[in-house]
């Protein structure tokens, strides 16, 4: 029976630190993907609605009213899962869409049906492309990014692995953008040891940034589930970060 590992790959990540979706980065995704396959049927949470909606057109007030961003998810979304489609399919990888909202891990009905949903979409060779229905929910809009989403899928789906793909290899002892002996904290069984760290970060990342990665760690952590925070700048970056050949956080219940 394979394995099966949920992959978050956020807008930092997607964008490649510009304002437009990087298909070199979605290309590069899918060709990690062909292999891992062969040992796990794979979920992928993604960001980046809004941002897809950005290369095709701009709403007025866009960037101080939350119904704005809605419009935008409701554009960008369209076109953020055409974008995986053409990339994917030249790799002979089927993906279908999954839109949900908090409510949805409130409800067992809703989440048994989730669970029922992804288990035949596999069955199908499909990867299921998770993201949070903006268009009716905003806390990803308001609060983050996709983190937390991920982590709960990850529960209900009782997965072994769940990776978030960020911009930097982890935690680490101390902000190393200000720190030049910040050294990477590779392994936590206790959130209460890394506080102080994530405190540092919280200033510097802000918003979807490490402190939503640590809520989703929490979610995690409790309930047996194995998360790693990876660096997607890394290439071959999940491939390499299971075979131990590059740095990187784990999080794992004791």
């Amino acid at each position: 029976m394979k394995k099966k590992l949920i992959i978050k790959i956020g807008t930092s990540t997607l964008t490649a630190g510009t304002n437009r979706i990087s298909f070199a980065v979605i290309e590069s995704l899918a060709r990690q993907i062909v292999v891992l396959k062969k040992e796990y049927d794979i979920v992928i949470v993604s960001s980046g609605a809004i941002a897809t909606a950005r290369q095709f057109v701009e709403i007025k007030g866009y960037n101080k009213r939350v119904d704005s961003k809605q419009a935008m998810a409701a554009i960008g979304q369209t076109k953020l899962m055409e974008i995986y489609d053409t990339i994917f399919s030249t790799f002979g990888l089927n993906i279908a869409q999954i839109l949900m909202t908090y409510r949805d891990f409130e409800n067992a009905t809703a989440k048994e049906n989730t669970r029922n949903t992804i288990k035949k979409l596999w069955e199908a060779d499909y990867i299921p492309v998770v993201n949070e229905n903006d268009t009716v929910s905003i806390e990803e809009i308001v609060l983050g990014d996709n983190d937390k989403l991920s982590a709960l899928v990850a529960v209900i789906i009782e997965a072994d692995l769940l990776i978030l793909v960020s911009d930097i290899d982890g935690i680490f002892t101390a902000n190393p953008h200000l720190h030049a002996d910040a050294r990477l904290i590779e392994k936590v069984n206790d959130l209460n040891n890394i506080k102080q760290c994530i405190e540092e970060k919280e200033s510097m990342l802000g918003t979807g940034g490490m402190s939503s990665k640590i809520h989703a760690a929490d979610i995690c952590m409790n309930h047996g589930v194995e998360m790693w925070i990876v660096n997607g700048q890394r290439e071959n970056y999940i491939i390499k970060a299971l075979a131990n050949e590059i740095p990187f956080t784990k999080f794992y219940s004791k």
